[in-house]
């Protein structure tokens, strides 16, 4: 459809009102330092966002860390890709705790993944973690919520952290800078589509 001279000048009068509003909020924007990250909501695709996150971020030659809540048993495609460019990864070692029913264990195998957890929140050679299911860790009362804030708060400057899980602590939300919920409109398996390899997992 061919635009009118008047259509033309309308357009190009809102794109360049649009565009100097985006440079005006870019050229605010000054400080440097790294950001927590927050995905949660019941949809499908946190952990999903997260990898792909750790994957833009190796590609551009930094380096990133993940740990591994609630899924360790699993095969990984991510995990099995990215551990190849040199990402590190730790896993809790019971996987699904809804599996396991033994709370005990499962706080004991959380506590031993967090420790490796802490120490990439103070190594300031690490610019990204994901912290993958995170949020069920402190929902289920596996790991303390002050300690994880206090860890969360004192890592290096311009290291950020992605935390992944469904019903994300107020505390949590409250501490991050950037939060996106995302929310369920269709899900493949509950029409009885079984997860598949390389899509699902």
């Amino acid at each position: 459809m061919t635009q009118t001279d008047e259509e033309k000048a309308r357009y190009q009068a809102r794109m360049a009102k649009k565009k100097a509003h985006i440079d005006q909020k870019v050229a605010e924007a000054t400080e440097e330092r790294g950001i927590i990250i927050v995905l949660t909501g019941n949809g499908k695709g946190k952990s999903t966002a997260g990898f792909g996150n750790v994957a833009r971020c190796v590609g551009h030659g930094f380096k990133a860390g993940v740990i591994q809540f609630i899924k360790g048993t699993w095969a990984c495609g991510e995990r099995d890709l990215l551990e190849q460019h040199g990402v590190d990864f730790h896993v809790m070692a019971t996987g699904f705790t809804w599996d396991t029913q033994d709370k005990e264990k499962d706080t004991a195998a959380a506590q031993a993944v967090w420790q490796s957890g802490k120490a990439m929140l103070t190594n300031p050679e690490l610019r990204l973690v994901l912290l993958d299911e995170l949020t069920y860790m402190i929902r289920y009362g596996y790991l303390d919520e002050n300690e994880v804030i206090t860890a969360l708060q004192n890592r290096p400057k311009q290291q950020s952290v992605i935390i992944t899980g469904r019903g994300c602590p107020k505390a949590l939300i409250e501490l991050a800078e950037t939060v996106s919920e995302i929310k369920p409109v269709k899900h493949a398996f509950d029409t009885g589509i079984k997860a598949q390899q390389g899509i699902d997992w």
